[in-house]
This record gives C-alpha cells, structure tokens and sequence, in this order.
C-alpha cells in the first residue's frame, strides 16, 4: 500500500505560527506574511491596513476592498457573521470596517 502524504496543519501559534490568536484581531502576522512570500515569489500579499489612513490612499482602498470581501464572507457564513468571537469578526474589527 502507499503511504498518504500528511496534510500540512495551519497552526496559530507555535513553531511555524503564521496566524494571529482570534482574540488579538486574527489574520496573519508579519512573519507569517514574509514566510508566503518566500515561498511564492512575486506575491504581493501584505498584512492587515490597522492604522489611520489618509482618505482616497492606496491603504484606503486596500482596507475598502477587504471590508467589502470580507461583508459576502458575512453573508456566506451567517453563522460566522452571528458569533462576535469569530475570526471573521475579529479579523473585520482589526481592519476597522
């Protein structure tokens, strides 16, 4: 028989912990970015936009656009959208949206 091949675990903390704990805001941390970006090159995946941001501003948009994905995650998972602990939430909350 062949062996399977292991499914790699997402882990959030840890040895590898590229995702923030649901209670400090979800998402991924900077060195879980850096980590995807090494291993895909040419990607330009950057971390959550927190701060105060000058209006029209390239992280404007970028926080615009992640709120309005993440509001038809809302809608897709209304259970998600329901439970104000869900990462979904925390991760909205964290973006400021």
């Amino acid at each position: 028989m062949a062996k399977r091949k292991e499914k790699s675990i997402r882990r959030t903390t840890g040895k590898g912990g590229n995702y923030r704990k649901t209670k400090s805001g979800a998402g991924m941390t900077k060195k879980g970015v850096a980590a995807y970006r090494k291993k895909n090159p040419g990607s330009k995946l950057k971390t959550a936009v927190t701060g105060k941001v000058k209006k029209g501003s390239k992280a404007a948009k970028r926080r615009k656009s992640y709120c309005a994905r993440s509001a038809g995650q809302m809608k897709k998972f209304p259970k998600a959208a329901k439970n104000p602990n869900s990462r979904l939430r925390k991760a909205r909350k964290r973006w400021k949206c």
